[in-house]
């Protein structure tokens, strides 16, 4: 090596520091698979889960949505990786034959919290098959808490996987409502207000309705979140 060509190198190394510490120069964060579900979540939680793309994603991160493709393969993976991380924050009880009931109430209505918490995002549930094992680590923990009841085992599946249908349809219609509140600017009515509409429907061509306008109108808070799975587990109970 001459000096000639030294001399040049470490003039070269010297430039780089000097733009490394220029003020006003941030260096840019790798992509990651982590980096890029925080990004979704974060979209979500503020324009809600229509708004997620993969170029919505991208602009957020100053990049093309191709960069983005050697870590997430496509919208699909995307979605499953969003359910898990909601799911790896519903804790699991230890199996009890005597609480049973309680216990998968208690896992259906915390992964129904983490659902609302993103604006549309149980909507992600329906795309396709599960991958992601934080999401297989709740359908586990489900399956354990009706095999310790007596449940069979067939049975249970079918229960479990209608529980995650029921949780998630209902968290997307919660979430729906909730934006077209807030999209055209006014309150849902109150069940007061809609008793008084169907008690207005014509009671000859409509007499249930009109006599029982306050029942089809009940159910404070998620009153009938619980009155549905309490169905469903009821129907297991008879059936063990």
């Amino acid at each position: 090596m001459t000096d000639r060509t030294s001399a040049q190198e470490r003039w070269a190394e010297r430039v780089a520091a000097l733009e490394k510490a220029a003020p006003g120069r941030t260096r840019k964060e790798p992509l990651s698979t982590e980096r890029i579900v925080d990004v979704a979540f974060d979209i979500i939680e503020s324009e809600g889960f229509d708004a997620l793309t993969m170029r919505r994603i991208a602009v957020t991160l100053e990049t093309g949505p191709a960069s983005l493709y050697a870590h997430v393969r496509n919208k699909a993976q995307l979605d499953d990786l969003l359910i898990g991380r909601l799911c790896a924050a519903v804790p699991l009880p230890e199996p009890s034959a005597a609480d049973w009931r309680e216990q998968f109430f208690g896992v259906c209505r915390r992964l129904r919290d983490e659902y609302l918490r993103y604006p549309g995002i149980s909507a992600a549930a329906f795309t396709a098959a599960p991958h992601s094992l934080e999401t297989m680590r709740i359908s586990e923990g489900l399956l354990s808490i009706l095999l310790v009841a007596g449940v069979d085992p067939n049975r249970a599946a079918w229960t479990i996987d209608a529980a995650f249908l029921y949780v998630s349809a209902y968290s997307l219609e919660h979430s729906l409502r909730a934006q077209a509140e807030e999209r055209d600017g006014e309150p849902a009515r109150d069940a007061g207000e809609l008793a008084e509409r169907l008690r207005m429907l014509p009671p000859a061509l409509f007499p249930n309705t009109v006599a029982h306008a306050d029942s089809l109108t009940s159910g404070r808070g998620h009153e009938r979140f619980d009155f549905t799975l309490d169905l469903l587990l009821r129907g297991v109970a008879d059936g063990r």
